[in-house]
């Protein structure tokens, strides 16, 4: 896989409640394959040649509450700080704040102006190229 220019979007997590049935449905409708990952609850999705790397993982509030209904997307970033600080300078707002995820890279999420969720990731070296 070719090192992606910074700034492009190069994973989505899909937030569920019931982590089984959401993998049965997209296992079924689409063919992707999953694999445990990283915490309970959570597998990496692989959606296919060329797919970009996606999440599958437990609603971090539920639904009822104010959990995320949407596939949340993380775009590659050269500098996560810079980023963050970023966000906030153009009217965004840091939601969570950056942190390592183990052999991935650093991690942030935000929210845009309009309430949009996204994370943007500054991954370690050669992590996206395999």
């Amino acid at each position: 896989m070719v090192q992606p220019v910074p700034n492009n979007v190069v994973h989505f997590a899909i937030h569920a409640d019931d982590c089984l049935r959401a993998k049965r449905f997209y296992e079924a409708v689409f063919g992707w394959t999953f694999e445990p990952w990283g915490p309970p609850e959570f597998w990496r999705i692989h959606t296919g040649e060329g797919g970009i790397m996606g999440a599958l993982q437990k609603r971090r509030h539920p639904l009822s509450g104010a959990g995320v209904r949407a596939f949340e997307c993380s775009i590659a970033v050269d500098d996560v700080e810079a980023i963050s600080k970023a966000v906030q300078e153009h009217g965004g707002k840091i939601t969570m704040k950056p942190f390592l995820l183990e052999q991935v890279g650093t991690l942030v999420h935000f929210e845009d102006p309009e309430g949009n969720i996204a994370g943007a990731m500054q991954y370690l070296p050669g992590v996206l190229a395999s």
